[in-house]
């Protein structure tokens, strides 16, 4: 692989031109189909096989004169204090604002409080149910308009009026504040790091060619493929961090390879074959990982597997080719002003003092027991709010307070009681019973017998007399742990009475379904994650031919998972700072997020183990000692790793800023596994371990190193290229 790499790096470097125009074309290809094509909005989760999903779908087979996963809106209306929603002005203006919606082309109804009787007890607050014949993506901008054009309305008229529902659910737009700031980290870093803004600049320059192509291309197929803004974003925050570190970590190999007088073509090649062979074997680990989520089957957690591995091979690709475009380019800016004078004048070079990845790495080398404990024992602590994980999908309750949808769930569940804002739907098939209207009857005596009911509803029959609807109000809110017990409870309940009539009875919801959502997610943690570690395992055993230091970092990855899973569990379940991030309402993780954070920081871990670590074998390879390999390995790899794991920290901490539950969770989840995983177990836990191991570390059965294959990661089919570097005299050399 390494010998394939090569050329291509040396052949983007000749044909610099090329490879750039053809880049700048496709970035304005897809930044146009991006602009031009029609915005998409968000879409509720699904997850087929469930009992919730089938019973949906049944409503749609049964009631096909509506749409069970149509778009719904409740108008919430609240009496000036003092003054009750009955009193004559104030049903005038709530009927007038309920009229002004109930006749759009997309409606298909839209409830009288007054006639449904939909009023609080204290007789304060009213709410209209408004359904749609769509779903939420394919109502027009008129037809949301007129809904908050009615609450508008009503707000003149001195009632507090606020929407609830999916009809105002919309797509996230990045480019905020924060993600500024975050982009802004990471050019300092940038600068710092490498001594030269133009490398820096081309660092940023290749991220964003890859962003821009993967940013537009999922914008111009979101309403083709129903990719949602949470795809969009996901796309983005990968694309920025990996794009930035592949070509920080390519960009460091060719600085190396010029500083010992490596004419430019030829270090461009060397370093694409040897740092771009890690590039594309972490590029790949991130890749499967996120392709592997389509098997746990939700249909949004795949798009978002999929969105973010097309955006990872983007990076890989530009990385691979742009930036030794670039290298062409740019010729000796790339370099730093001392690697510009040492270049000049060879002869003036003074021998390196030992960077502060040597320094660290003695320090560990001295003391290994003892960093090894500690930085153990730390991450323990920070995983252990991991035992208390929930996990439940996000509804209108964990939206910012000054939203409507926010204030109208508030609303409800002052007027009408917590559960009231997620009941369940209970679905009884009687097409094969014998007493159908009997079998009912007794499904509704058993949910008004249930504790945690607060009250059901008359339930509501098809045409063909097959199939009723009933309504049950929990007396809890929809995320509580008293509300999934009491689907659990009434599933169980429900095997009875199927005993007895023959009906075929289901609970399904939004509630329902998130219950089930999350409760497959939590059963398909821990086989996905075996997966995934095994994977880690058997590909880091090809690539650094031992069994102990894949073992080592498969570990390292479980500790810094459980430490990120213990803080989302601090942040969002607990609330600890929580103010400072903007979240108003504490809750269970969101369900996808788990799994979702074990696929990236799978191969995130996976890159910083690599380019780490590969300078280590090469070291012990050639001869050095134990000891010895780490502390080259960490004076030509610490300070680049840890600039990239910064970089990739603030791009992801740059997202939390979004008043979006879903993105705010993973920009947490991954800031902080990707900031314990580089710094505390790579930089401490990993080199500790080795020290203590010394020459058992790169033990390997002689059997299985014959039958593994030679992925050559280190570009030792290069050594020939490397043997003899020449010195480049003032003024030669340049591109």
């Amino acid at each position: 692989m390494a010998t394939i790499l090569y050329r291509i790096g040396r052949w983007s470097f000749r044909r610099r031109r090329l490879v750039g125009g053809l880049w700048l074309g496709a970035v304005v290809l897809a930044v146009l189909a991006g602009v031009t094509a029609p915005a998409g909005e968000e879409e509720d989760i699904s997850m087929p096989g469930t009992e919730s999903q089938k019973a949906f779908d049944l409503l749609d087979q049964r009631f096909p004169q509506s749409n069970s996963q149509g778009a719904d809106a409740r108008l919430v209306f609240r009496a000036p204090d003092g003054q009750q929603v009955t009193a004559t002005d104030n049903k005038a203006a709530i009927e007038d604002a309920i009229g002004s919606v109930a006749d759009g082309k997309q409606v298909a109804e839209a409830t009288d409080p007054f006639e449904t009787e939909a009023i609080s007890d204290d007789g304060t607050t009213a709410y209209s149910t408004i359904t749609y014949t769509e779903a939420a993506v394919d109502l027009t901008g008129s037809t949301k308009k007129a809904l908050e054009d009615a609450s508008a309305q009503a707000r003149d008229a001195g009632l507090t009026a606020e929407i609830g529902g999916s009809v105002l659910d919309a797509e996230v737009s990045p480019g905020g504040t924060t993600e500024m700031i975050g982009v802004a980290i990471a050019a300092v870093v940038l600068i710092l790091t490498l001594g030269s803004l133009v490398a820096a600049g081309l660092s940023l320059m290749s991220a964003f060619t890859g962003v821009a192509i993967s940013f537009g291309l999922i914008s111009a197929l979101s309403v083709a493929l129903g990719l949602t803004s949470t795809v969009a974003i996901l796309s983005l925050m990968l694309g920025l961090a990996v794009g930035i570190d592949y070509a920080l970590f390519i960009t460091t190999r060719y600085r190396e390879e010029r500083g010992r007088g490596v004419e430019p073509e030829e270090a461009a090649g060397l370093a694409v074959g040897t740092a771009g062979s890690a590039v594309v074997f972490a590029g790949a680990m991130v890749m499967i990982a996120l392709v592997g989520l389509g098997v746990v089957g939700i249909p949004e957690l795949t798009k978002m597997g999929l969105g973010g591995a097309g955006a990872v091979a983007l990076a890989v690709l530009v990385a691979l080719t742009l930036v030794p475009a670039l290298f062409g380019l740019f010729g000796r800016r790339v370099l730093s002003r001392a690697s510009r004078k040492a270049l000049r004048h060879p002869e003036s070079v003074r021998a390196a003092r030992p960077g502060l990845g040597a320094r660290w790495a003695r320090f560990v080398l001295r003391r290994p027991a003892a960093v090894l404990l500690v930085a153990g024992l730390g991450l323990g602590a920070v995983a252990l709010p991991a035992l208390s994980l929930e996990l439940g999908l996000p509804g209108d309750e964990s939206k910012p307070v000054e939203t409507t949808q926010r204030q109208a769930y508030d609303l409800l569940s002052d007027g009408f009681g917590p559960g009231f804002n997620g009941p369940l739907t209970v679905v009884v098939d009687v097409s094969r019973s014998v007493a159908p209207e009997g079998a009912v009857d007794q499904v509704v005596d058993s949910l008004r017998a249930e504790d945690g009911i607060a009250s059901v509803d008359e339930p509501v029959l098809n045409e063909a007399k097959d199939t009723a609807v009933i309504t049950a109000v929990p007396t809890t809110s929809p995320t509580s742990t008293e509300t999934k017990d009491l689907v659990k409870e009434i599933r169980s309940d429900a095997a009875g009475v199927e005993a007895d009539t023959g009906a075929d009875i289901a609970v399904t919801g939004n509630t329902a379904l998130n219950i089930d959502i999350s409760e497959a997610m939590a059963d398909a943690l821990l086989p996905y994650l075996s997966v995934v570690i095994g994977l880690a395992f058997v590909l880091l055993m090809v690539v650094f031919r031992s069994i102990l230091v894949p073992l080592k970092a498969a570990l390292g990855f479980l500790l810094s998972v459980g430490a990120a899973f213990g803080t989302l569990v601090a942040v969002f379940q607990w609330g600890w700072g929580a103010d400072l991030i903007g979240i108003d309402q504490t809750g269970p993780v969101m369900s996808l997020m788990p799994i979702l954070i074990i696929g990236i920081v799978f191969g995130l871990a996976m890159d910083y183990e690599v380019f780490l670590f590969t300078r280590v074998r090469e070291a012990y390879a050639h001869g050095a000692s134990p000891d010895d390999a780490i502390i080259e390995g960490f004076r030509h790899s610490g300070r680049v790793v840890a600039a990239a794991a910064i970089i990739m920290v603030s791009v992801f901490a740059g997202f939390i800023g979004l008043h979006n539950p879903t993105i705010q969770t993973m920009g947490v989840g991954l800031a902080s596994a990707v900031a314990f995983d580089a710094f505390v177990v790579r930089m401490a836990i990993a080199p500790a371990v080795m020290a203590l191991l010394g020459h058992r570390a790169w033990w390997m059965p002689r059997i299985l190193n014959r039958v593994l294959p030679n992925v050559d990661i280190e570009g030792e089919a290069l050594r020939g290229h490397t043997a003899e570097p020449t010195t480049v005299p003032a003024g030669a050399g340049r591109p």
